[in-house]
């Protein structure tokens, strides 16, 4: 099975890589997975010109294609004004809408106190399920207390398990349901309603 950790960390080491990293050994201990990494960082003026001229830079294209097409994704991202970063969101925002579909996915933040660890549940898990991907229940969120403090090994372990008891249940799946996916468009579906034999 392969794996992607999508990173929003800008600074250099980085706590969002490091805690990226360490969910993703956690699940490589239950199951035989083949990571990857995709540090935003480096696509930050490719994702930027994505926007300005609709295609994708070479880098960024190699990034996409390895987010779309594995059988399970670790994102984490710094949190910014109570919220995922500008960087985070804008390279969700130039895949298209459609690719995560089905897609297992775990989500992660980083911050500096944990009052900001709701984030996970207003600001990424809705984001997660509007592009329709499955998100583990377990999030993980790290503020700068938890680093080597009780707590945050147990809820890495959790989710990590989560997301590898998904990884393992849904491979293949998504492939098969997005053959039979039939989308009937919105002037027929009212056409077979007004209709006497719809009635």
């Amino acid at each position: 099975m392969k794996l992607v950790v999508v990173s929003a960390g800008l600074s250099v080491p980085s706590s969002t890589r490091l805690l990226g990293d360490r969910l993703a050994a956690a699940v490589g201990r239950g199951a035989a997975v083949e990571v990857a990494a995709v540090e935003l960082r480096d696509l930050a003026v490719e994702i930027a010109h994505n926007f300005t001229n609709g295609f994708p830079g070479r880098k960024l294209a190699a990034a996409i294609d390895a987010v779309t097409s594995v059988d399970g994704l670790i994102v984490v991202t710094p949190v910014f004004a109570a919220s995922y970063s500008g960087l985070f969101k804008s390279f969700f925002d130039v895949i298209d809408k459609d690719a995560l579909a089905g897609m297992p996915v775990l989500i992660a933040a980083t911050g500096g106190t944990a009052r900001h660890s709701l984030v996970l549940e207003h600001a990424l898990r809705p984001l997660f399920a509007h592009l329709r991907a499955v998100v583990v229940p377990t999030g993980v969120y790290a503020a700068s207390e938890d680093w080597g403090a009780e707590g945050l090994d147990g809820r890495i372990e959790r989710a990590a398990g989560e997301l590898a008891g998904l990884m393992q249940g849904l491979s293949g799946v998504r492939t098969a349901a997005a053959d039979e996916l039939v989308v009937v468009p919105f002037a027929e579906q009212l056409a077979a309603l007004s209709s006497p034999s719809g009635a």
